[in-house]
């Protein structure tokens, strides 16, 4: 079921919401204080582009860096991306059939606002990671 879920999504927004963080994490890599936030924006983009049967976790490894590293991910990328799952949700929920994908359009907002200190692991064991 998540893989028809899955094809489903790449058509209807997983493929431009990808393309939208490819943009960003190339924008990010330009510089070398960037390239952390570029990387997290590669890793969220491959969440995007196939987000059914993956969840995103805390990692309580993550200190003061990660939330440093938030706080300018926010300022540089995070409204923008947040924004992009915001329309797309809204316009995939006009539809009986767009509302599950509107509603998983909705849970990706968190991670694209503050990325770092979390991990994208697999539904079916979410406490691995841990």
């Amino acid at each position: 079921m998540k893989t028809i879920l899955n094809v489903i999504w790449l058509v209807l927004s997983g493929f431009w919401l990808f393309l939208g963080y490819l943009f960003a994490g190339v924008l990010l890599c330009v510089t070398v204080i960037g390239i952390p936030f570029g990387i997290a924006a590669f890793r969220i983009g491959v969440y995007a582009l196939w987000p059914f049967g993956h969840t995103t976790v805390e990692r309580r490894d993550a200190g003061a860096p990660s939330c440093v590293g938030n706080a300018l991910w926010l300022i540089l990328a995070g409204w923008w991306l947040a924004l992009a799952h915001v329309v797309t949700g809204v316009l995939l929920c006009v539809t009986v059939i767009g509302i599950p994908f509107g509603i998983a359009n909705f849970k990706l907002i968190p991670v694209s606002l503050l990325p770092l200190g979390r991990e994208i692991v697999p539904s079916d064991r979410p406490f691995a990671a841990r």
